[in-house]
């Protein structure tokens, strides 16, 4: 008899149907990681409100042609639908119908405590999906971590992570890769 514990792995359809069955609602802060089930950070008011500063900074720095999502699960592969604060991707809403977009160009997660959840699993995880940026707004320190560049890393946990990370700073600005000409500033991304 073996020690280990058999866990039940989900993929992303079977987690969508139980989400169409009422298993979960509203309230449950549920992510599907790699075919688990995964309790998200819970939100305070100022998590809440540098999230809609992120989508409000980003919605014009893209402009038309882009939607920005807040919190919205994307389809990132057959075991992962994660629900990132942020999400860009190309189009509108009334282009996805039924589906959740696969395919963000710019992935945000507004952080305060779950740090080692953002940098370490969903920064390889989005590395895997091979979604080519990633930040994370990193509100206990007041900095934006730039990842990009994704590639094989034997050492991630999905085997996956950025190799070039940035750490922009109050008073910096920085550009997403698919809007090069539009920079944001940090202080922007902030509720304080």
């Amino acid at each position: 008899m073996s020690d280990e514990l058999e866990l039940k792995r989900w993929t992303r359809k079977e987690y969508d149907l139980l989400i169409e069955r009422g298993v979960f609602d509203t309230t449950d802060r549920i992510e599907l990681i790699d075919g688990q089930l995964v309790v998200a950070e819970p939100q305070a008011g100022y998590h809440y409100n540098a999230i809609t500063l992120v989508v409000h900074a980003l919605a014009e720095a893209f402009g038309a042609g882009w939607w920005v999502r807040s919190q919205g699960p994307i389809a990132l592969d057959d075991v992962s639908e994660p629900e990132p604060d942020v999400a860009v991707v190309r189009g509108n809403v009334r282009e996805y119908g039924r589906d959740h977009p696969a395919d963000p160009v710019l992935v945000v997660e507004v952080t305060l405590t779950s740090h080692t959840m953002d940098r370490r699993y969903k920064s390889s995880l989005y590395a895997r999906a091979g979604r080519p940026e990633y930040w994370i707004v990193n509100l206990a320190d007041r900095v934006v971590e730039v990842r990009r560049d994704p590639r094989a890393s034997p050492a991630a946990p999905y085997g996956w992570d950025y190799a070039d990370v940035r750490v922009v700073r109050p008073g910096e600005r920085v550009a997403p890769l698919a809007a090069p000409d539009r920079t944001l500033a940090i202080d922007d991304l902030f509720p304080w």
